[in-house]
């Protein structure tokens, strides 16, 4: 295990180094969104074809990298029809002339980082023989299919909204978006908790837990919800649909 920690750190500064050049040929730092999910992909990849292959493993590192497809392909797509994403662009302005290597560090170095700390249940299932999918195995699935509902048809109706609006302060609030402000949210975390459940039989299975709480804690407290939802300050729409609609768990309105 220890070794295979060492290889993914080399691998991991290596992927962070290249999507920093590609920043700087782009001109744009929210490349590191389309990264995110591809990191999980090519880590996926990386495993199922250098460790232990085993019928549990395979299905954990197949159900992540669907996720990790969908997710840098909506982004990239997204993306590609706009200017830099108002957060990095913010960055750019209040780094200056440490813009660079604060990038480095701060985006890339640091989203490899949490990456690897995310995959602790896909790591610890990559050195398991264990091929039975038991009932728990079900239970994540399930978990993770209303998770990846969530998540791909929130962005999908959130894409077709903004396309369709007449006034730069309308708020989404149809859809999955009138159960919370960020439903696209709630399916990661639901997905990410499917995963840990998977894994809990192996041994030290448990430990993957880590993931999806850690998950939950950046989307409700750092990167996700507080840094979004600064652009909404003084939107009179917006503070009205924050009283009555919650941030990411869903309550389901008579």
């Amino acid at each position: 295990m220890s070794s295979l920690i060492t290889d993914l750190l080399f691998l991991g500064l290596a992927y962070a180094s290249f999507w920093f050049i590609v920043s700087i040929i782009l001109k744009r730092n929210d490349i590191a969104d389309v990264a995110w999910g591809m990191g999980y992909v090519g880590l996926c990849v990386y495993l199922y074809l250098t460790q232990p292959r085993s019928d549990l493993n395979t299905f954990v590192y197949v159900l992540v990298a669907l996720w990790g497809c969908r997710l840098s392909l909506h982004i990239g797509l997204r993306n590609g029809k706009k200017k830099e994403d108002f957060r990095y662009n913010n960055w750019r302005k209040e780094w200056g002339s440490n813009f660079y290597w604060r990038s480095y560090l701060q985006v890339y170095l640091l989203q490899v980082l949490l990456l690897l700390l995310i995959s602790i249940p896909i790591i610890i299932v990559s050195q398991s023989y264990q091929s039975e999918l038991g009932f728990l195995a079900g239970v994540g699935l399930v978990l993770w299919l209303v998770g990846f509902y969530w998540q791909a048809v929130g962005d999908y109706q959130l894409g077709e909204f903004k396309k369709q609006k007449t006034d730069k302060d309308q708020v989404m609030q149809s859809g999955l978006w009138k159960y919370s402000r960020h439903p696209n949210y709630f399916g990661e975390i639901l997905m990410w908790f499917g995963i840990a459940i998977i894994v809990l039989p192996v041994t030290d299975g448990w430990i993957g837990l880590i993931s999806p709480i850690l998950i939950t804690f950046l989307l409700l407290k750092v990167s996700g919800v507080p840094m979004l939802e600064k652009r909404y300050r003084g939107n009179a729409a917006f503070e009205e649909y924050k009283k009555i609609t919650p941030a990411v768990f869903p309550k389901f309105k008579k």
